[in-house]
């Protein structure tokens, strides 16, 4: 018979495993408990809720399983209202309180499919299961490191939940659970460590003038319906919500005794699911606290200590993922370093032109370095450039100095260089459009290398590019590199020298903005760090600039503006409209507004119009 069983059992297990292509397309549920002891809201169980396409979790703390059915019936309102979807097919054991008459009669009359696990096949169940465990294993080692009471097992796990949601998974490419329900990436910064100590102030109306003006907490997870986090007080036995708290992540609670009196893991026995179909008690059931977080527990088989990792030992783990999208702050296409961006033809161009940009601009000498001298780091940054449209035009990539290491005084005196305000730019088009004047556009290749160094300062060679034989030499610079404190100020001094040698006149208000005059000819020149506008009513002034600018410094040649600082410029002959419908498009695609209907506002909302008595009058009617 076993030899039967067995192709049988294999023959199941190598079936096509389902992935939804859609939110509530296919819900994962599963009961966890009883646990004991109660939990402060005095719950003995969790029921847990996962979308299979986001992997998204919710949890629901009940005192008894007969509150599954009314729980879901909530649960299935919030997701469908929230997400705009209907829940398609649920996946859950065969436990009575899953396959109660009631239940499975509103299944059936909303449409939903169920599958439910044989008995004794948890691996059918596999997502909640896996899921219990990973809660179980989080809300141990929460409830441990800070020394905290079993009693605090339901806000630990609360929390655990919380933080899953946020953190990535490789069920979901790229994106965490939160981002890839609600379409935005959640924010991380707001976190804390559970169970720290937290001192939340208090308000004056509360407290007399000698008394604190804080009252310490245990932190025990975040508040679902506001912006606040949720605090505990062991002696008050009270629970609060605040957003004005100064933490302590490294202090505990002093519970006045030993480590040996508390356990810090609540024991609970599994219930074993019977395959039982028959309606459990008709009991009315109680409205349980719930907690629309996330997650649930399941039995653990030992009481092991957990073993802390080091900080090291995290960012190690990190460095050796494969597949770095699955970091939520990896979302960039840019390489993140000179080990990734060489492995593409690109990014190795890219770096190419760079170097022979910097050794045509004679920016440097190899040399040994002089006592007493230290080397300054450089890095490669890389960037694609983008058009309006959200097209990448070219790639490009920069060696930056690590300007940090700089000494004031030392390696740098003065750092501030003025730009174009945005002010002066639509100044200039209003005038150019009044004028019928054409606008046009230039870019200074490596601007800031043509800054000439005053103090004496030594680099490291770049990496990728170090003289065979000279590596253990410097590089001595002549002139500015991208990332030194004075680099922008050394550019702004050498393209401010030279317009003032080509008698342009710098507006005594405006220090980026250059005018030149030619008996009845006018050239207006904007100039913010590298990128360069001018207009005027002589097209032969735009020729000889362009020429004598090309002939100082590299320049390219854009043509007629049309993009400029995020601004989006068309020049037409009955004038130059601008626009920024690629910002717009950006931010309500971030709110998931971009398939959202058009409304003409003609005029400002709730503004206030008056009678105006000199005017001529009119006929109300034809309004």
């Amino acid at each position: 018979r076993m030899s039967t069983w067995k192709p049988i059992q294999n023959e199941l297990s190598k079936r096509v495993k389902f992935k939804s292509t859609k939110t509530v397309e296919l819900i994962h549920t599963d009961v966890c408990g009883p646990i004991k002891p109660k939990s402060l809201g005095k719950s003995n169980y969790f029921l847990l809720f996962i979308d299979d396409f986001s992997r998204k979790t919710w949890v629901y703390f009940l005192k008894e399983k007969s509150e599954v059915f009314e729980i879901f019936k909530k649960f299935k309102a919030h997701v469908e209202k929230e997400s705009g979807l209907v829940i398609k097919t649920m996946r859950s054991d065969s436990g009575g309180e899953f396959t109660s008459k009631e239940f499975l009669k509103y299944c059936e009359d909303n449409g939903i499919r169920r599958q439910l696990t044989v008995p004794r096949s948890p691996q059918q169940n596999g997502v909640a299961e896996r899921k219990n465990r990973t809660i179980l294993e989080m809300a141990r080692s929460m409830l441990k490191s800070k020394r905290l009471p079993k009693e605090l097992w339901a806000e630990a796990v609360a929390c655990a939940v919380y933080l899953l949601n946020r953190s990535p998974t490789k069920s979901v490419s790229g994106k965490t659970p939160q981002e890839a329900w609600s379409g935005r990436k959640p924010g991380v910064s707001h976190l804390r460590v559970f169970g720290s100590i937290a001192h939340a102030h208090v308000p004056d109306e509360k407290r007399n003038k000698l008394d604190d003006k804080s009252e310490k907490y245990i932190f025990i997870g975040y508040d679902n319906n506001s912006k606040g986090y949720k605090l505990y007080n062991p002696d008050t036995k009270k629970t609060i919500i605040s957003r004005n708290i100064v933490f302590d992540e490294e202090g505990e609670w002093d519970w006045n005794s030993n480590e040996e009196d508390y356990n810090f893991f609540p024991h609970f026995e599994e219930d074993k699911p019977e395959p039982t179909r028959e309606e459990p008690p008709s009991e009315e059931p109680t409205t349980p606290p719930t907690s629309p977080t996330s997650s649930q527990i399941e039995e653990s088989s030992s009481e092991r200590t957990p073993r802390f990792r080091s900080i090291q030992e995290l960012y190690e783990v990190t460095e050796n993922q494969e597949n770095l999208t699955l970091f939520c702050l990896f979302a960039e296409c840019e390489p993140m370093d000179f080990q990734e961006a060489i492995e593409k033809k690109t990014w190795r161009n890219a770096m190419d032109e760079e170097i022979k940009s910097i050794q045509k601009n004679d920016t440097w000498e190899l040399t040994s370095l002089p006592n007493g001298h230290k080397a300054i780091g450089v890095k490669w940054v890389y960037k694609a450039k983008k058009n309006s449209k959200g097209e990448v035009e070219r790639y490009k990539a920069r060696l930056v100095a690590k300007g940090y290491s700089q000494r004031a005084g030392i390696d740098y005196d003065e750092i501030f260089a003025p730009v174009a305000r945005l002010e002066t730019v639509r100044l200039i088009i209003s005038l150019a459009a009044q004028n019928k004047w054409k606008i046009h556009q230039m870019d200074v290749k490596s601007a800031f290398l043509n800054g000439d160094l005053e103090e004496e300062v030594y680099i490291e060679q770049p990496q990728g590019y170090i003289v065979k034989g000279e590596e253990d030499k410097v590089l001595r610079l002549k002139k500015v590199l991208y990332g030194l404190k004075q680099a922008p100020r050394a550019w702004n001094t050498r393209i401010d020298k030279y317009f003032k040698e080509k008698d342009f006149i710098k507006c005594p208000y405006e220090h980026a903005l250059y005018i030149k005059i030619q008996k009845e000819d006018i050239l207006i020149a904007c100039l913010y760090v590298d990128d360069l506008i001018f207009t005027g009513n002589n097209p032969s002034m735009f020729e000889e600039f362009k020429k004598e600018m090309t002939k100082e410094f590299e320049m390219t040649d854009i043509g007629l503006m049309s993009y400029y600082l995020g601004i989006e410029v068309k020049q037409e002959d009955n004038g130059i409209f601008i626009t920024q419908e690629g910002y717009a498009k950006e931010v309500l695609k971030k709110f998931k507004m971009d398939d959202s209907n058009p409304v003409c506002t003609p005029m400002e909302c709730g503004i206030k119009l008056s009678k105006k008595e000199e005017g001529e009058g009119v006929d109300p009617t034809n309004l």
